[in-house]
């Protein structure tokens, strides 16, 4: 990425922050005045608080609204009252949902003209269905559609979808005011800026990691202990994946990873494709046991106020059973490459050797300390309210100023790609939450699954893993956010989080399903093609599949334990 467009990007997350943070007039200049109040809450018809609905308090006498406020987050409002008249009445108007008038009584009237409050029992505003609900349904399908069959880079998929949807709300609303979907201040509503920042500082993190060789010698250092013996290589091999795996982003590891393992395997002579596959399959099933390890994870844990702690003690049994399943298909699935390998010569040892080579022994104690600190932050941070995205700039900073590396090489290992990926990924889910899309599915889900704990654990898991081969886990897991937050208030037994760990279990494993279903598969695809082993999506569907209905029965199996 060149100096402009980083300051472009800059520029415009500087100022999502202030839009964000900065005071909106919502009738408070107007509360001073007030003697009296009508206080209460607008809520949808999952009992979730409607934001930003107009709350205006209306006199037949006057065209123009006596007061009017805004609801809050929490979806309260409280409207002063300077005067009052008969025939008052409190009117809610909020796009995409019908509006609704209130007639005060008589009895009310006398207690605001005593100078008393009043609260109104929770209002309930019906979804209102129109061209704006089609047109964020459509563009949201339309980017799936476009990162599934790779149409376009996932990125730009992310990114024309939002700007659709922004076209359609300002340039779209002057011919239908139906077009409009939501305005660019409440677009940025929806983008969870814990992840963007706790991506971006990992980022420079593993970035400063990664230039001290430390991955490379432990892929050589897993061929030494194992004396070359291919039985014993695989799970070490998957092992040490999956475990990077569990604290950097899978890509990184596969990025990592790949180009030492293809070259063990030839040196072996035998296809890279036996040891890179169980590689790739252990890093989607091992990250999802902590709160970094996978994407979909840090969209869970920031959306479901899920900790560090909380991943580590509930999911990583699971995990374990989970492994145990995979490396025990891994050694069947891949037994006839295996047997294969013969003995390298010492020339490509000497070779393997020469690249896996600790090249900054000082920069890698000095990681190692700052990352034992943020391990403890993540751990226990949570007792003091400390935010993972908040460990992760202290680490990223204290390293570049204990190390000093390039600033600006550092800054361009940040891949800004998948920011503007996941900023844009946010606003499109956005789009279909605010038409009321996401919550028209989660009634409908609801009412499938009624009342059984156990029924909905087992649809969120295998919906997820089964949907996440079809579509990348990433925009599935935040479009189904919204929708397991519901079943968790409505479904009894179902407040303790437990479907949210199926939610993380079965997109994440799931994308063992095909190659599309996680990005590292198709990062560790595109490498191993350019070694002259392609990976194509029928070879990854036959030897992925069978391992998610493995490693997702297992794990289902654990959550059922643990949760019922």
């Amino acid at each position: 990425m060149n100096r402009l467009s980083r300051w472009v990007l800059a520029v415009f997350l500087l100022t999502a922050a202030i839009t964000l943070v900065w005071p909106s007039p919502s009738g408070e200049a107007q509360s001073a005045a007030g003697d009296s109040w009508i206080v209460g809450a607008v809520l949808d018809p999952q009992g979730e608080p409607i934001i930003g609905a107009d709350v205006t308090l209306q006199s037949p006498d006057s065209s123009e609204p006596i007061a009017h406020v805004e609801t809050q987050p929490d979806g309260r409002f409280a409207l002063p009252v300077a005067q009052t008249t008969d025939g008052l009445a409190v009117r809610f108007d909020r796009p995409h949902y019908q509006s609704a008038t209130v007639e005060l009584g008589r009895g009310q009237l006398d207690d605001l003209a005593q100078g008393q409050s009043i609260a109104l029992p929770d209002q309930e505003l019906i979804r209102s269905i129109n061209a704006s609900f089609w047109i964020a349904a459509v563009v949201f399908i339309g980017m799936l559609v476009l990162i599934a069959f790779g149409v376009l880079h996932n990125t730009l998929s992310a990114l024309l979808g939002a700007t659709t949807l922004l076209a359609f709300s300002y340039l779209g609303r002057a011919l239908d005011p139906g077009y409009f979907v939501f305005s660019f201040q409440d677009s940025l509503r929806y983008i969870d800026w814990n992840v963007i920042f706790l991506i971006m500082g990992m980022m420079i993190v593993i970035a400063i990691i990664e230039n001290t060789g430390i991955f490379q010698w432990l892929a050589f250092f897993a061929y030494r202990i194992s004396g070359g013996h291919t039985w014993l290589l695989l799970p070490i091999l998957m092992l040490i994946t999956g475990l990077a795996s569990a604290f950097l982003d899978n890509v990184t590891t596969m990025l990592l990873m790949t180009p030492i393992t293809v070259q063990i395997a030839l040196a072996l002579e035998m296809s890279p494709l036996a040891l890179l596959m169980p590689e790739v399959l252990a890093s989607n099933v091992i990250g999802v046991s902590t709160l970094v390890g996978t994407p979909t994870n840090i969209l869970i844990g920031s959306f479901g106020g899920i900790s560090f702690n909380d991943f580590l003690a509930n999911l990583t049994p699971g995990v374990l059973l989970a492994f145990a399943g995979l490396l025990i298909y891994s050694w069947l699935s891949y037994r006839k490459e295996l047997s294969v390998a013969s003995n390298p010569s010492s020339v490509l040892v000497d070779k393997l050797a020469e690249r896996g080579v600790i090249t900054a022994p000082d920069q890698l104690v000095k990681a190692g300390v700052v990352g034992a600190g943020m391990l403890a932050m993540f751990v226990g941070g949570e007792h003091i309210g400390l935010q993972p995205a908040v460990t992760a700039l202290i680490g990223a900073t204290a390293l570049l100023v204990w190390i000093r590396p390039d600033v600006e090489q550092m800054i361009e290992a940040v891949d800004w790609t998948t920011l503007v990926f996941f900023l844009s990924l946010f606003i499109v889910v956005g789009g279909i939450q605010e038409v009321g899309l996401v919550s028209i599915l989660a009634a409908q889900i609801g009412r499938w699954v009624g009342e059984s704990l156990i029924i909905t654990m087992l649809a969120v898991i295998w919906l997820s893993a089964i949907l996440s081969m079809l579509i990348a886990n990433i925009p599935f897991t935040a479009a189904m956010l919204p929708v397991v937050r519901f079943l968790s208030a409505t479904v009894p037994g179902a407040n303790n989080k437990a479907l949210f760990y199926c939610l993380s279990v079965g997109s994440a494993m799931g994308g063992n399903g095909s190659l599309i279903g996680a990005s590292a598969n198709m990062v560790t695809a595109g490498i191993a093609d350019s070694a002259g082993y392609p990976i194509s999506y029928a070879y990854f569907l036959r030897k992925g599949f069978p391992a998610l209905l493995v490693t997702v029965g297992l794990a289902t199996v654990w959550l059922l334990f643990r949760f019922l």
